[in-house]
This record gives C-alpha cells, sequence and structure tokens, in this order.
C-alpha cells in the first residue's frame, strides 16, 4: 500500500450540518485537523459532533462499554435521531458480552442500525464461554475488525485508537488508557466515510437483530446481578423488537439517566455555546491508509490482496525517513520484517525512539512476552526504548486523564522527521499487521508534529523508564524526577506478574500476541 502525501489542490470545503469549524486563513489545502489529545476534549468533541448532526451519524469500533461515558453518549445520540439523523453502528463481535452485551440494545431503538463484525457463535453470558465455543475456529475469531471512526454528515470525523467506554474517557476507578485522536474535516472525511461503508456493506458485517433478541438481552441482563450500591445497569433493553420508525416520529430511548452516585463528567469539555467551531485547525496534505474487510475473510490466506496492508503501506512510508523516527505504541512486537526495516533505518544514521508500555502498565501481558522478545535486538541495533510508567502523576500522561487511577498507554502515533504525522487504530504488531483490520490517517504537517512532540516530550522525560543495555544485561533508568531508582528487574511490576511472563514465553508465539 504506496501512501504519497503530495499536497492535493485545494478546494471549497462543505461541512453541511455540523458547519464548518473556524479557520483564519483560506486552507492550503483541503482538509482540516484538531489533535483531541486528553480524554475530555475526546468525549466532548464525541458528543459536540452528534448534537450538531443533522444527516446521518456512522460510528465504527472494537469495542463499546456498557458504562456511565456510552449511557451519555446513546442518550445524545437518542437526540439526535429524534430530530431525524440516521444513524449506523458498526461494531467488532469479538466483546459483546457479559455486562457490555447490553449495548446490543441500540439495535431496537427505531432510527438505529447496528451491525456486527465477525460475529461469534455461542453464549455471550461470559467472554471464556464465547471463546471456549469457538476454539474449533480460532483461525477466524483471531481476525477482528480494530477500525475506530466516528464521522458526522460525512463532512466532520473523529478517528485514532480510542474505543467507547469510561476506562478510555479517564473515568475508570482501576486504570486509564491513555490515548489520541484526531478530529478531520474537509475532503478526507470522504475517504473515511467511504471506507466505512466498505465494512458496512461487507459480507461479513451482520444485523444484531439477526444475532440476538430482546428477550435474550433481558435474560442476559438478569445474569449481571448488581452488588448493594453499584450503579444501575448502564442500557435498558425493550421486551420486544420495535417496529420501524416513521420519518416524523421520536426514538424512545433505550438508556437510563446517568447514574446519580457517580456521574460522567468531563474535565475539561468544549465551551458549550460554540463546541467544534471554536477548533483551531491545522490545514494539511493527508492520506488515509486503511485495510480492506476482505483481510479477515476465511480464505484471506489465500488471497494476495491480503498482504497489501495498512502496516505495509506505514513501514513503506517511515522507510524514508531521513533524521528522526517516533514510534508510539502501546503493543510493539516488530517481528523479523520490521525489524530488518528498523535495521535498515537506522544504518542511515536516522534516530529512532520507541514509546511503549511497561510490564506493569500493559493490560496484556502475553503482548508483552512478544516485546520482550525484541528489546535487546532493538537497543543492540540503537533503538532508544522507553516504557510508561503505570503510577505516575496525571500531569505527565501523554494524551492522558486527569483521575488518579493508573495509566496504561493505547496511543498509535508516528512522527517521522517532525514532518510527518500517522494516527490510527494500528499497533505496531504482527496482529495488526495479519489479524487485524486497521485504519489511520498519515497527515504531512510541521505544524501538527510540533503539537504532538510538544505533549510527548514530558511522558519520555519525566514518565517513562528509559531501558538500556551493559555488559549486565538489560537496565532501566529511572524518569527523571521521579525519586526512584535505576533497577535491572521490569520496574513497578510484582514478583508473581514477572514470573507469568516468563512462564508464557515458550508458549506465546509472536503473530498471536
Amino acid at each position: 500500500m504506496a501512501a504519497h502525501l503530495a499536497s492535493p489542490k485545494a478546494g471549497t470545503l462543505n461541512v453541511s450540518g455540523v458547519g464548518r469549524p473556524a479557520a483564519t486563513k483560506p486552507p492550503r489545502t483541503d482538509s482540516g485537523f484538531h489533535l483531541l489529545d486528553n480524554a475530555a476534549t475526546a468525549f466532548s468533541a464525541r458528543m459536540a459532533l452528534i448534537d450538531a448532526a443533522q444527516h446521518t451519524l456512522d460510528i465504527q469500533s472494537y469495542a463499546i462499554h456498557a458504562d456511565r461515558s456510552t449511557d451519555q453518549l446513546f442518550a445524545a445520540i437518542h437526540r439526535a435521531v429524534a430530530r431525524g439523523v440516521r444513524v449506523r453502528i458498526l461494531l467488532d463481535d469479538f466483546n459483546t458480552s457479559g455486562k457490555d452485551a447490553q449495548v446490543l440494545a441500540q439495535a431496537f431503538v427505531p432510527g438505529i442500525e447496528l451491525r456486527l463484525f465477525n460475529p461469534l457463535p455461542g453464549t455471550r453470558s461470559a467472554q471464556f464461554l464465547r471463546i471456549l465455543g469457538s476454539l474449533h475456529d480460532i483461525p477466524r475469531i483471531q481476525r477482528r475488525m480494530h477500525n475506530k471512526l466516528f464521522v458526522a454528515d460525512n463532512a466532520v470525523a473523529i478517528m485514532g485508537g480510542r474505543n467507547l467506554g469510561d476506562t478510555y474517557f479517564g473515568q475508570d476507578d482501576n486504570t486509564n488508557f491513555v490515548d489520541l485522536d484526531v478530529l478531520s474535516t474537509g475532503r478526507i472525511v470522504k475517504d473515511l466515510s467511504a471506507s466505512f461503508d466498505a465494512y458496512w456493506n461487507n459480507r461479513l458485517a451482520f444485523p444484531a437483530q439477526a444475532l440476538i433478541s430482546p428477550a435474550e438481552l433481558q435474560a442476559l441482563k438478569k445474569l449481571d446481578v448488581p452488588r448493594a450500591g453499584s450503579p444501575a445497569p448502564a442500557i435498558a433493553v425493550a421486551d420486544s423488537p420495535v417496529p420501524a420508525r416513521p420519518a416524523a416520529a421520536a426514538a424512545t430511548p433505550a438508556t437510563t439517566a446517568t447514574t446519580p452516585d457517580k456521574p460522567f463528567t468531563p474535565a475539561a469539555p468544549l465551551p458549550p455555546s460554540a463546541g467544534l467551531q471554536q477548533l483551531n485547525l491545522v490545514w494539511a496534505p493527508s492520506v488515509m491508509l486503511v485495510d480492506k474487510p476482505s483481510k479477515l475473510a476465511a480464505e484471506a490466506e489465500d488471497v494476495e490482496e491480503a498482504q497489501d496492508t495498512l502496516i505495509d503501506g506505514l513501514l513503506q512510508l517511515v522507510s524514508g525517513a531521513k533524521r528522526d523516527l517516533l514510534i508510539v505504541s502501546p503493543y510493539f512486537v516488530p517481528g523479523p520484517r520490521m525489524m530488518a526495516q528498523l535495521a535498515a533505518i537506522r544504518q542511515k544514521g536516522v534516530r529512532i525512539r520507541v514509546l511503549t508500555n511497561s510490564l506493569a502498565s500493559n493490560d496484556a501481558p502475553a503482548a508483552h512476552v512478544g516485546y520482550a522478545r525484541y528489546r535487546p535486538g532493538l537497543l543492540a541495533m540503537g533503538v532508544e526504548l522507553y516504557e510508561m510508567r503505570a503510577e505516575q502523576k496525571a500531569s505527565l500522561r501523554v494524551f492522558g486523564s486527569s483521575s488518579e487511577s493508573l495509566a496504561s498507554l493505547h496511543s498509535k502515533l508516528v512522527l517521522m522527521d517532525d514532518a510527518v504525522v500517522v494516527i490510527g487504530s494500528m499497533n505496531l504488531d504482527l496482529r495488526s499487521q495479519l489479524q487485524n483490520t486497521e485504519v489511520a490517517l498519515a497527515i504531512r504537517s510541521g505544524a501538527l508534529a510540533k503539537q504532538a512532540k510538544t505533549r510527548l516530550q514530558p511522558t519520555l522525560l519525566q514518565g517513562a523508564w528509559r531501558l538500556v543495555q551493559d555488559q549486565d544485561g538489560l537496565l532501566w533508568q529511572a524518569p527523571q524526577d521521579s525519586g526512584l531508582q535505576d533497577t535491572r528487574h521490569e520496574p513497578d511490576a510484582s514478583l508473581g506478574l514477572r514470573l507469568l511472563v516468563k512462564l508464557l514465553a515458550p508458549f506465546a508465539p509472536d503473530e498471536m500476541l
């Protein structure tokens, strides 16, 4: 997949419905961008898109959790439906079990269409049981739609690495994902909308009503008995299917109010009167990188086009780096081919830095197993490795939240030569390359690159361990001004967790991590 960033011809921007975000000068190109660099603005921007949409709202996600934040999002979506907005939600089916199965109740709200991508058979009562029932078909259930898009009126879009739920919007009591989105408008949104349509119309996308009934959702809801004093369920399920909504009728809400004992309150919402109109946009050339839905088809292993992946295009792009390459990836499992390409880039004298999760901040210890295999080789070729601290001051978290919970890196970002920014859903690992479908934007903009780099710098210096290698092996150097000591073992991780990783290592092939 070639990635060319020649400046497109400037054109008139038509953002019918959501209005045109403010720009002080006529655009040099036909696409504008704004980094959503913290959890509060990421949530508020989505709410602003919902509230401003007049015609269509398309949402594509790998996971949607049933909790306070999505309760609020769906309430706004129902108001949009009531004023005539057509809503389509495309959700990967892997995480629609347990409490989160209640998200599927949206399929029975008049005016909302919900499709599930690459569905799994079996019960939704527990994720373990679903996986157990699919062990005969491991190759298929491993292939997941990992794309994330949020598009209003085919005119303004939000994309990046963020799923929908409290843990992605800085509201979880235990661990919050540190993530990054970019809001875009103009010509590039047409490409993102076309990508959504390709997945929506693919034969692997099934209407949720064909896979589960309201009665089954109600039965699942009864299995999730809340503890005394716990919040009420986020989504109420209709007792029976609701007929299609007449054009002039309003939708019947299917969510309860946000729980009064712990309301969802974004720390820094957008200005309520102006919303998206107040955002400062960076106008720049851009290109969409996206996997084809056929990558997930059962026969994809034998189809030549399945090898033309987003990761292939990204690697082709970064091979042109001349001075500096900064990679942010929560799961970093390069594999032999990517290692060879990184070595070739280093031989040109390019500085390469990688920010990824430490074992303590990684929500997937198995993925850390794959990364750990490549650390000595990466360090030997001169790649600089930084591992994010799980326990750190909220103010130091790159693209993070303001809560006091633990932090887990979830941002997916590549900066090249302080001139090109790539933001998307992809991790730099073999799962993203071989198993998942992904979407990303490559944007040529020194201004946007500077913004991202400025926000990353505090984490690289003060919020992450610097990993080096000497004659005695690996050494984690403590972050600046942290008061911590350098260490020879995985920092902040318990002995039990370190032993678990060692036990998993012989049984975890790279392509499964």
